[in-house]
């Protein structure tokens, strides 16, 4: 490695309040490198911060439907996509909360059969309903339709949904819908099956990520380690390396690194000790090993620190936890 050059590696984290409920994170590796480590200045938060800290896109929002369904299907073309991913809510006197999103065991059989009542509904208010795969979903709108902005489903997982519905005179054909599409769902025959044997319902969809593909798109990376399809998508419109989220993808990637360069590693959708056993302690490892010479952390709420290989070592600086 030349002199003055240090490899970067840049992790993407969950959430911090979802690390504080680890824990094998409140009190492991992590931990220790927020203890010993630089605090930053933050990130915005949410999906969109996150990203930006690796991407610019020509547009606002991060229209992760095109993205997602470029990467899956190639055919996002021009149109205007919105993700209406298949989700589970449960409501008491004053709440409702989702409590699942995208993957809930839906079989190709049940899914083309609340697709072609869904699709009815979506069609009757001048939209295209689509439901390729059992945990992506989408709506094709006009391209002059105002689509809804709420947050990723890992931003309003647990919330009250009524603080992430649109508002606004848009928002209240989105309200309809999501209304519409929860009563055709709770009334329908696939959830009375799957509530006879035990299975979680499938009784609303979350509008999320719309809009149209960017035409531009620039990295501040040069290799990504990701298994979100926007995320594979954003590298390939950018002509940066991607690998998929796999333990020998890390190593690969750093190894095929220059001696400068900036490693991206989205862990963002891990959890618990998968995370921490999986990613972060081989990460140490890198760390140790000086195959890293500097360590980023991005966390999905906005905080962010820097490690280096000298700040791991400051073994007389105690480890807080991440709630201390």
């Amino acid at each position: 490695m030349s002199h003055g050059a240090r490899r970067t590696l840049i992790l993407l984290l969950p959430e911090w309040k979802r690390c504080l409920a680890s824990e094998a994170l409140d009190s492991g590796v992590l931990a220790a490198w927020c203890s010993r480590g630089q605090r930053l200045d933050g990130l915005d938060p949410g999906n969109d911060g996150i990203l930006a800290s690796c991407f610019e896109w020509s547009g606002e929002s991060l229209p992760v439907a095109a993205l997602r369904r470029q990467a899956e299907l190639g055919d996002a073309g021009d149109s205007n996509w919105l993700c209406a991913d298949p989700a589970h809510v449960r409501a008491d006197m004053a709440t409702a909360r989702m409590l699942a999103c995208g993957a809930m065991g839906l079989s190709d059989s049940e899914r083309e059969r609340i697709a072609r009542d869904l699709g009815s509904l979506f069609g009757d208010a001048g939209f295209e309903f689509d439901a390729p795969g059992n945990e992506r979903w989408y709506v094709r709108a006009l391209r002059e339709s105002e689509l809804p902005r709420c947050g990723s489903p890992d931003e309003v997982m647990g919330d009250d949904l009524k603080l992430h519905l649109p508002s606004g005179t848009a928002g209240r054909l989105w309200r309809r819908l999501f209304n519409d599409a929860q009563i055709l769902l709770h009334n329908h025959k696939v959830n009375a099956e799957r509530a006879a044997r035990g299975a979680i319902s499938i009784n609303s969809l979350w509008f999320w990520g719309g809009g149209f593909l960017p035409n531009r798109v620039r990295a501040h990376v040069q290799q990504l380690v990701s298994d979100r399809l926007e995320v594979r998508a954003l590298a390939e419109r950018a002509g940066v390396a991607w690998k998929p989220l796999l333990a020998e993808s890390l190593a690969a990637a750093l190894e095929s690194a220059t001696a400068d360069a900036v490693v991206a590693l989205d862990l963002v959708e891990l959890r618990d000790r998968e995370l921490e056993c999986r990613w972060l302690q081989p990460v140490q490892d890198c760390l140790r090993t000086q195959q890293v010479d500097l360590l980023e952390l991005r966390f999905a709420s906005g905080e962010r620190y820097r490690v280096n290989r000298w700040q791991r070592m400051k073994f007389w600086k105690p480890i807080q936890r991440l709630g201390s």
